[in-house]
């Protein structure tokens, strides 16, 4: 599976002030290794004009078990290798073989000289208080960008990855966040970020130039035609 990135840069300055900026130019943390960054057609949300819509709330009707997540601060110094398994398996499951090794998962988890991730949100079970779901997270005083989420494919309920994501979209605006940041748009599939009030995406190419914009029906149209199969776009996945 190929992710949409049209620019890369290391940094070596991860002060709040730096990463936002580079987040502010469509830039992302990626699983490749310490300090790398991609620019990519970001999409992001500004949690002040975050509210939620009725579709949302039927989500949350739909997934009402689960419970706000638990923020997780990493490295993990007591890493659990049913974590990395069960990431394996959702990666492999959703999008093929090779996609994401629990190794990789450790490491992100466990290895801050090779990971850009700083938070775990977990996902529990409000009647038995059990753990359903993760998402591995970069976070800083102003934003938070959810990435890598994963759960049991094969007991979770049907909508479980998009009420883990308002859940967290939620509790990072009461966090007082003023970005949370969803990833790419890069494929149809991906059109289901644009439900969200407050919606901006990273409008760019490889020039380097780029803004944002809040024109949903524009993203729309970018996603109806980009291309449907599994391998495309300029890089590998990373985010």
């Amino acid at each position: 599976m190929k992710y949409l990135s049209w620019n890369e840069q290391t940094v070596t300055d991860f002060s709040d002030a730096h990463v936002c900026g580079m987040y502010s130019q469509g830039y992302v943390f990626t699983r490749i290794g310490r300090g790398v960054m991609q620019q990519t057609r970001s999409a992001r949300i500004d949690l002040a004009k975050f509210e939620l819509s009725s579709e949302n709330r039927r989500i949350l009707k739909k997934t009402v078990d689960i419970d706000e997540p638990v923020p997780l601060e990493l490295p993990d110094t007591d890493y659990d290798l049913a974590i990395g398994k069960l990431a394996k398996d959702f990666y492999e499951i959703k999008f093929g073989p090779g996609i994401m090794s629990a190794q990789k998962i450790k490491e992100m988890l466990t290895d801050p000289s090779k990971s850009n991730f700083n938070l775990m949100l977990m996902f529990m079970q409000e009647s038995d208080s059990t753990d359903v779901g993760y998402s591995i997270c970069f976070m800083n005083g102003p934003i938070v960008h959810y990435s890598y989420p994963f759960y049991d494919l094969k007991t979770a309920p049907k909508d479980m990855g998009l009420g883990m994501m308002i859940r967290a979209i939620e509790w990072a605006k009461a966090e007082g966040k003023k970005y949370i940041y969803l990833g790419s748009l890069q494929r149809i599939t991906d059109s289901y970020k644009l439900q969200f009030a407050g919606l901006e995406w990273f409008d760019g190419g490889p020039d380097g130039s780029g803004s944002w914009s809040t024109d949903i029906e524009k993203a729309k149209e970018i996603l109806k035609s980009a291309p449907t199969e599994r391998f495309y776009g300029l890089r590998t996945l990373q985010t």
